[in-house]
């Protein structure tokens, strides 16, 4: 494979305690992984002290996204691939119809009902929250560069940023 431009800087083992003259050699996987699993973290143990998961804000998040309401099998398709395997998303639907914040009209679409989307609209403060929390200290400009970053990452591995 040949250079893109410019020099290219050996790949070093993960190191956490690199500096900052040694960061440019540390491997990508190593640090989104933690940065992954610090959030995700941080964010669940945020939504289990009020006794809600992240896969039922995503449910949540979709039934009200869209222009018209979806069904379970339209749900259960577009989050299956960010969830922790092909039952949980069914299995949280059917927590969410029982708790009262989902209902199924005649054909079989998914509503939020009142209490739903007061609960979706609670969530999404939480996660602004959290949000300004992981961004403390980092502004915009910064945020949008290391996305972009990531995303030439992605598209230089033949990926196309989807789950």
């Amino acid at each position: 494979m040949e250079p893109l431009s410019g020099d290219i800087t050996d790949q070093a083992p993960a190191d956490p305690a690199a500096t900052d003259d040694m960061l440019a050699s540390q491997p990508i996987g190593y640090w989104t992984g933690l940065v992954h699993e610090a959030v995700t973290r941080r964010l669940r143990d945020a939504m289990a002290r009020i006794d809600v998961t992240q896969p039922q804000y995503w449910v949540l998040n979709r039934v009200s996204g869209g222009p018209t309401a979806p069904d379970r099998e339209e749900v259960i398709t577009q989050l299956t691939p960010l969830a922790g395997g092909r039952h949980e998303i069914p299995r949280v639907i059917d927590q969410l119809l029982h708790r009262g914040w989902l209902r199924i009209d005649a054909d079989q679409s998914l509503h939020l009902t009142d209490a739903g989307e007061a609960a979706r609209i609670r969530l999404r403060g939480l996660a602004t929250e959290l949000r300004t929390e992981v961004h403390k200290g980092i502004s915009d400009e910064e945020y949008v560069a290391a996305l972009k970053v990531l995303r030439t990452m992605i598209a230089n591995v033949g990926g196309d940023g989807s789950s």
